[in-house]
């Protein structure tokens, strides 16, 4: 199953209408620019794990509901079968297919993370979130960047790493990169 930023978009406006909160509200809690806050609303911009994992903290929804619009209902154990992981299209960087989506108040969320390559002059697209994460490069090679600095990985390779500073990834050698994520927070 896949899913794409504006039924993110839509699923944060009916948490905001569920929560009787009007946009300038739930931006300001947020900490975004109401401007900021409705394109999320909208559709109209890409919205980071980062800003999704706030949502989760701050409105107490799980990740899943957000992202996927379904509610985790395992307790002990949760399988997800090869290439069968619920799975969000990020317009301007990664595509996430999540391994966790059914595991109710995970303590962490794992992700195979798809980045296709781009123009050797686009930015990185950066992520800040609290916390650490574990990538392990599944297929390809990509260039990590974290907090200013440059790594090659290649399939095989891994690394563990501050999440609470700007990092960002891109495919390496014109081809598609696949890692396995794991968010681990506070």
């Amino acid at each position: 199953m896949t899913t794409d930023i504006k039924a993110i978009g839509e699923r944060i406006k009916g948490l905001r209408d569920a929560l009787d909160f009007t946009p300038g509200e739930m931006a300001q809690r947020l900490e975004l620019e109401t401007s900021v806050y409705l394109a999320y609303e909208e559709g109209k911009n890409d919205i980071s794990i980062s800003l999704l994992k706030r949502i989760e903290k701050e409105f107490n929804v799980d990740l899943a509901t957000l992202m996927f619009g379904t509610e985790p209902r395992m307790t002990s154990y949760f399988v997800t079968r090869k290439d069968q992981g619920l799975a969000v299209e990020r317009v301007a960087a990664y595509k996430y297919q999540s391994l966790t989506a059914g595991f109710t108040h995970n303590m962490g969320d794992v992700f195979i993370v798809t980045v296709e390559p781009k123009a050797k002059d686009t930015d990185f697209f950066l992520n800040i979130h609290p916390g650490q994460e574990f990538n392990l490069v599944l297929e390809g090679s990509l260039l990590f960047h974290h907090n200013g600095k440059n790594i090659t990985l290649n399939e095989g390779d891994s690394i563990y790493f501050d999440s609470s500073l700007p990092h960002g990834m891109k495919a390496l050698n014109n081809k598609a990169v696949k890692f396995l994520a794991v968010v681990i927070e506070p």
